[in-house]
């Protein structure tokens, strides 16, 4: 019996032929990535366990990106410590403000996952990294600490979830909605500790941008990883970007899944996960006319180049609604600058729009965008939590940057198709 992508990648990590799920192994890792927010918890764990080095300084990344600019003491506190423990251990992929991003934008981008990697990362959204056809997944900040020493870590081999899109996506239809309707299907837990392998010829054209928010969102659904086979979309991305070569795994044939998926996109809507939950889906036409007070458009899920070309194109010549805020967060400082070269941040600012340096704050409900009591939210980031965003009676919709883009300029939830 063949492996999946995902069993494929354990074995040769675990120096093994072969691997089946619900064994356990450990297995060596390519990269382990901290943030602002998980590190100071990890050094003090590192030294309590008496390690006197990391196991490779130049496979740890670690990046400012959830309270940044500093918020206040506390979050200056955090980032200190984690520069200190980056200077210490000689870490080189260490990112500080000015340089940075969101962690799950900033790594693939600068070239530190490969295919065929496997990547730890105490946050839980590094399942973003596998849409370069990597096994990556989130820990905590104990485990960090003894991935940092050991250069290991310990895994269950997961049961694999096979996801088929066919057809092709309508106009305003991208990613985040591909993910949306799996997650809604599924429901929060029902690809609990299950890798999702996406796959089908929508996927094969689906840009990277998609193909990051869609393994992104995977641990919506509870999966351990969310994987898309490394194929030339992945080869061009990496050109000029990737240290190494990596390995390029598709599954055998005879490759034995949990259950398959299948979907029909040509027809798909634009969707919306409604509050309080990421599963919580529905098609745009059936939550129109809500008043929004608040769009955020960026984030570790929608908030590359190509998601700000979509806002961009829906904003130009139109402005944001009076009665509402649009808060724009780009991915990356190198992102930033890309939109300053194509003109995107002037027709940002034109429409009204806020721009943030690269930050999580309102996706975590930390600064920079937070609800006050009763409001509503229309964001592009990956969770919609009871009191994640703000205050516990404000709400947040989830949607792809087409519909955050109409909503931003009518005042509410809008669908894209009617501004065109």
């Amino acid at each position: 019996m063949g492996m999946t992508i995902a069993e494929k990648i354990l074995a040769a990590h675990a120096g093994v032929p072969v691997v089946r799920p619900g064994e356990l192994y450990f297995a060596g890792l390519d990269l382990v990535m901290g943030t602002d927010v998980t590190t100071a918890l990890s050094a003090e764990v590192f030294a309590q366990m008496g390690a006197q080095r990391v196991f490779d300084p130049d496979k740890i990344a670690l990046v400012n990106d959830h309270f940044v600019p500093a918020k206040d003491i506390a979050a200056a506190t955090l980032a200190q410590t984690m520069r200190r423990f980056a200077e210490r251990y000689g870490i080189r992929h260490y990112y500080e403000l000015g340089s940075s991003g969101i962690c799950h934008t900033l790594v693939p981008d600068e070239g530190l996952v490969a295919p065929g990697d496997l990547v730890v990362g105490a946050d839980s959204h590094t399942c973003t990294y596998g849409a370069v056809g990597a096994f990556a997944a989130g820990i905590g900040s104990t485990d960090m600490a003894a991935a940092w020493a050991l250069g290991e870590s310990w895994f269950r081999v997961p049961e694999t979830i096979r996801v088929i899109f066919r057809g092709r996506l309508p106009e305003w239809v991208g990613g985040k909605d591909l993910i949306l309707r799996v997650v809604g299907d599924l429901g929060e837990d029902g690809a609990r500790y299950k890798a999702l392998e996406f796959e089908g010829h929508t996927i094969e054209d689906l840009p990277m941008a998609g193909r990051f928010t869609v393994c992104n969102m995977a641990i919506e659904a509870g999966a351990k990883t969310g994987i898309i086979a490394a194929d030339d979309v992945t080869r061009e991305y990496l050109k000029g970007r990737a240290r190494r070569h990596g390995e390029y795994h598709r599954p055998d044939p005879d490759a034995r899944y949990a259950r398959t998926l299948e979907y029909e996109v040509s027809g798909l809507e634009p969707l919306v996960a409604c509050p309080y939950s990421p599963a919580n889906v529905k098609p745009v036409s059936q939550v129109e006319a809500l008043p929004v007070d608040q769009v955020v458009l960026g984030s570790c899920t929608n908030g590359r180049v190509e998601d700000f070309r979509i806002a961009a194109s829906i904003l130009k010549s139109r402005g944001v609604h009076p009665k509402l805020r649009l808060i724009a967060i780009p991915g990356s400082q190198a992102v930033f600058r890309q939109l300053l070269d194509e003109g995107i941040v002037a027709i940002l600012a034109e429409a009204g729009a806020t721009i943030s340096p690269p930050t999580c704050g309102p996706c975590i409900g930390g600064h920079m965008g937070v609800l006050g009591p009763g409001e509503r939210g229309l964001f592009t980031t990956n969770r919609n939590f009871k009191g994640r965003n703000g205050h516990p009676t404000s709400e947040v919709y989830l949607s792809g940057p087409a519909v955050a883009a109409a909503t931003a300029v009518m005042g509410r939830i809008t669908d894209p198709r009617k501004l065109t």
